[in-house]
């Protein structure tokens, strides 16, 4: 599934190939689409596919194409502090993306039924939050992952805000997929070869869209132990964050808001530099006269007195263009997490320098 659009050559140019194709629609999905390198979720050896349009699987690892997680994301109108269900959370690329959405204060929670994928999900996701140049750009709702058959959901599990279902779901498990949902809330799921939007608008009113034709592996159906019982899944509890987490969290807010309007200071202080333009070249030419006298043809060239000094501007412009050839091209200065280097300058104990910086490696 996928090949909707061009592959790129790294994550910016595939972000900015499915927003040309309008899979992409909003600032904030896109933002997070840009946060999160896909090519980090790859094995080492397959990362030259990550940023093809293409859906990815080597074993029980799996991705889908970016065309389709585009869509899901849009169409799940994901806003701060939300509670979200991922079923099928997968390698948790789309449930980190979420989280950047959903915030501090939301909830973001994933079902996998196989447990060396909940393993490698957990590694990409400690690799994100250590070393992501992205991750103090945002406030991050980190997922939690449980492993287990989605069907088997306990009964008495909380509902959700946004669920969503990354395997194909057949008619007679539509209203088990649509239990698991808050009045007002959005259920996007592949529901008999549709992408399909199922928003509940009330306690047993709903409305479906589809969105557009997907092909997704069937959902497993559930095994029962010997004793012939399904083996329910338990969700993770709604956590409440400690005192500690709430004032971290206050504090990287507000120093955000300091570096946001130190900058917004400096910038409005004067006019940026012009932009600098190449100086288009002009090529002079000497003028030439040509008499017609009786039925014979005579050309002479007459003189101009600009003629030497414009052979030497000539000269002069041919001799810029070869000096501007031949400076190297300077690499931009990477960039700059004004958030750390504003943590690391506190006068504060090291412990809670790095605490607010959530032990990250850089």
């Amino acid at each position: 599934m996928g090949g909707a659009v061009s592959a790129g050559e790294d994550n910016d140019e595939l972000i900015d190939n499915l927003k040309e194709a309008q899979y992409i629609r909003t600032e904030l999905v896109e933002q997070a689409f840009r946060a999160i390198d896909r090519a980090d979720y790859y094995l080492e050896e397959f990362k030259d596919n990550a940023y093809k349009d293409l859906a990815w699987k080597h074993g029980n690892i799996h991705l889908s194409a970016p065309c389709i997680y585009s869509e899901v994301m849009e169409a799940l109108d994901l806003q701060p502090g939300l509670s979200f269900l991922n079923l099928g959370s997968g390698t948790g690329y789309l449930s980190s993306m979420v989280g950047l959405i959903l915030g501090p204060f939301g909830v973001n929670h994933g079902v996998e039924l196989h447990s060396d994928v909940i393993e490698y999900a957990k590694q990409k996701l400690d690799f994100f939050i250590r070393t992501s140049d992205s991750f103090d750009k945002f406030e991050f709702c980190e997922p939690s992952f449980v492993t287990g058959n989605c069907l088997e959901i306990s009964p008495d599990c909380t509902q959700y805000d946004r669920v969503y279902c990354g395997a194909g779901v057949q008619k007679e498990h539509e209203d088990y997929m649509k239990s698991l949902l808050k009045v007002g809330g959005i259920l996007v799921m592949p529901l008999e070869e549709k992408l399909t939007k199922i928003t509940r608008t009330g306690p047993s009113a709903w409305e479906t869209k589809k969105i557009l034709a997907v092909s997704f592996a069937p959902l497993i159906q559930p095994s029962h132990s010997d004793s012939g019982k399904s083996r329910l899944v338990q969700l993770p509890p709604l956590a409440v964050r400690s005192l500690q987490d709430l004032a971290r969290i206050a504090i990287r807010g507000t120093i955000k808001k300091i570096i946001h309007q130190e900058t917004m200071s400096k910038s409005g202080n004067g006019l940026k530099n012009p932009p600098r333009f190449k100086r288009r070249r002009v090529r002079r030419r000497r003028m030439e006269t040509i008499v017609f006298l009786d039925k014979e043809v005579f050309a002479s060239r007459i003189s101009n007195p600009s003629d030497d000094n414009n052979n030497c501007e000539d000269v002069e412009e041919e001799r810029r263009e070869e000096e501007e050839k031949n400076v190297p091209e300077m690499k931009p200065d990477p960039p700059v997490n004004f958030l750390r280097e504003k943590v690391l300058s506190l006068p504060l104990p090291d412990p809670l320098k790095y605490y607010l910086l959530y032990y990250r490696e850089k």
